[in-house]
């Protein structure tokens, strides 16, 4: 998996304020949207809220994925934040997230989910890469460090 295939340089955001959970969802939603147009906003926050409230996409170790499939999404998109102060995700393992990549995928591209989730779980538990993630303060410099990695 490429992740420039699903990253452009305007969905990396760099330590963002992350309130609450729903708050960075919110901000997420915005992000990916960009790619999709203003419309699809409250569509890809709503499919992420849902998929939420289907159990926590928080990985563990600051980590999270949330993940949904959305009707208006025509390719795989995906947007990379690291947060300011981590917040509570309801991880697995009780520990806050400051990291987090949001995937959103079509909404019949069932195969492809699950294989983009997989790499994306296999990235993210590399500790090097997550540390150098947190490391990052300049959203164009953590564009081109996970395109790169």
């Amino acid at each position: 998996m490429q992740l420039e295939q699903i990253l452009s340089p305007a969905s990396c955001r760099c330590d963002l304020p992350g309130a609450n959970k729903k708050r960075i969802l919110k901000t997420a939603s915005e992000l990916v949207a960009v790619n999709l147009g203003e419309l699809a906003t409250d569509n890809i926050f709503d499919a992420l809220m849902a998929r939420e409230q289907l159990g926590s996409t928080g990985l563990g170790s600051g980590i999270a994925i949330p993940h949904c499939r959305v009707a208006q999404c025509q390719d795989i998109l995906g947007a990379l934040i690291t947060l300011e102060t981590a917040i509570d995700f309801d991880s697995l393992d009780g520990k806050p997230v400051d990291i987090l990549f949001v995937l959103i995928v079509p909404e019949l591209q069932h195969d492809e989910h699950i294989k983009t989730l997989a790499g994306l779980a296999e990235l993210f538990n590399d500790e090097g890469f997550c540390e150098a993630l947190r490391h990052t303060h300049d959203s164009e410099k953590l564009y081109k460090l996970a395109i790169n990695y």
